[in-house]
């Protein structure tokens, strides 16, 4: 993250804090992921469930799976996890589709395609895998030659002491955001987060889809005993997929409380404004 003034105005100053790469591999990012998502919930609707070990079939006891039931005179979409069974009616298990009360894991409007289609599902899955698989290793490249990681990610020692985590915890709880100079860099939190989405969370997604595909297994059978199994690899990518979504979630509510326009501009232009009445 560079930190050169740009230009100043009267009461504010712009910065030039995010790189072309790091802007471009975030957008792609966006695109990919997005994508991944929707037709990684189209594949899992295929069979909604989730098993631990080298089998899973619809006789194999499951500890996460998404069920159309009779209840009565009607159905009903039921959620299972471990022993416990929420009725989730109209979004997983049962939905409505043109219409219809149809059983599906997860409803039309959160696939690609909407409708129920494995095989489009699969292609449009692999397609954006590769893609997204290319850019991290270019935005990976790009992070080692020009220092990035080192710079703006790796934490200093006086940031992991426990009074100073405890005290950025304490901040973003009452959503008290950093101010002029130290709106320049991440703030710890932010850097050890992103450190655990590039440097774990994403290699676990990229290394457990792998696993689960019969023609690489071939290459490296050893993942299959890495991971236990094609099905608990499954369910370590559905895990790590949903984790990520977690971290988006929390992601764009920082950006919209700590200054939507501000933060938007910033990745797309590269330069932030901090208001000099901030600290400077």
């Amino acid at each position: 993250m560079a930190t050169i003034d740009a230009g100043t105005k009267t009461g504010r100053t712009l910065i030039y804090r995010h790189s072309l790469a790091v802007r471009l591999s975030h957008w792609v990012n966006v695109l990919c992921l997005t994508v991944l998502l929707m037709s990684g919930l189209q594949i899992f609707n295929a069979h909604p469930a989730l098993y631990w070990g080298q089998y899973g079939a619809d006789n194999d006891p499951s500890f996460i799976s998404m069920d159309a039931i009779d209840d009565g005179n009607q159905a009903k979409g039921v959620t299972h996890v471990g022993s416990l069974s929420l009725n989730t009616t109209g979004v997983l298990g049962l939905s409505n589709v043109d219409g219809e009360a149809t059983a599906r894991g997860f409803p039309s409007w959160l696939t690609i395609p909407s409708y129920q289609d494995l095989s489009a599902g699969r292609r449009w899955h692999f397609f954006f895998a590769w893609l997204f698989i290319l850019n991290g290793l270019v935005y990976l490249v790009y992070g080692l030659i020009s220092r990035h990681f080192r710079r703006d990610l790796a934490p200093a020692g006086k940031e992991l002491t426990l009074n100073h985590l405890g005290h950025e915890v304490a901040n973003h709880a009452r959503l008290r955001f950093p101010k002029g100079a130290e709106a320049r860099h991440y703030n710890t939190l932010q850097k050890l987060t992103y450190l655990a989405v590039i440097f774990l969370l994403l290699p676990m997604m990229i290394a457990t889809g792998l696993t689960m595909s019969p023609g690489f297994n071939a290459v490296a059978p050893w993942l299959l005993d890495i991971f236990g199994g094609r099905q608990s690899a499954r369910t370590l990518h559905f895990l790590t997929a949903f984790s990520l979504v977690a971290f988006v979630v929390v992601h764009v509510a920082m950006v919209i409380l700590s200054g939507v326009f501000n933060n938007l501009r910033s990745m797309i232009t590269g330069y932030y404004v901090i208001e000099q009445g901030d600290g400077q």
